[in-house]
């Protein structure tokens, strides 16, 4: 299996969505984004799908959008990254014993991919978590990556309840962390406010220092 395919097409309503939104922007990167980062990590965050003027336009996950914001800037904080800003796929940002992806590596309409779709790319994420050494940490940004991890091990779902700062463990002696999405959304209603995220990251931290 493979963990991420340019040429995938494998969902027609986004493969569809793309080729729309490349006639509209032709500079946009409009294909599956693939996972940033080293594959020999201590942390794994899942996000759930590129932004549309974020990693669909940049090709690189969390990268020139809202959203991105507040992750660079507290993966810079606790030491997984060179840097706080993530503005481009070519600027000089680096991560440290971390790797992004998403549950879904394609723009969906209005953000919102069908359940189908989720399910269909579970495959490029199922075979990200096989390569994680044991006792590696993924973190979960919202309930739409969080099951997508249990869909991977087919676990469950209602014996792990997703909740912001809930760890839980995983086959393979994973360890999973979950967190509200870090979207504009849930940050200017102030469901997520930073305290909250550096709480959980706070605590990823900790365990990867036992």
């Amino acid at each position: 299996m493979t963990q991420y395919k340019e040429d995938c097409r494998e969902c027609p309503r986004l493969a569809s969505f793309l080729d729309q939104v490349k006639l509209e922007q032709p500079n946009y990167f409009c294909k599956p984004v693939p996972p940033f980062g080293d594959t020999s990590i201590r942390l794994l965050i899942v996000g759930l799908a590129p932004g549309m003027h974020g990693a669909n336009r940049t090709g690189r996950p969390f990268t020139g959008d809202y959203a991105g914001i507040l992750l660079y800037k507290a993966l810079f904080h606790f030491g997984f990254s060179n840097q706080q800003e993530s503005i481009a796929a070519d600027d000089s940002l680096k991560l440290m014993d971390c790797r992004i992806t998403n549950a879904v590596k394609c723009l969906p309409p209005q953000n919102k991919p069908e359940p189908k779709e989720i399910k269909q790319c579970n495959h490029y994420l199922k075979s990200e978590l096989d390569l994680l050494k044991p006792r590696t940490l993924v973190l979960a940004l919202g309930s739409i990556a969080h099951q997508s991890v249990l869909s991977a091990f087919q676990l469950k779902k209602s014996d792990y309840v997703f909740s912001h700062g809930a760890r839980h463990n995983l086959p393979n002696q994973l360890v999973l962390y979950d967190s509200y999405h870090c979207s504009r959304y849930n940050t200017q209603t102030k469901r997520l406010t930073e305290e909250m995220f550096f709480s959980v990251f706070q605590s990823i931290k900790k365990e990867m220092e036992n």
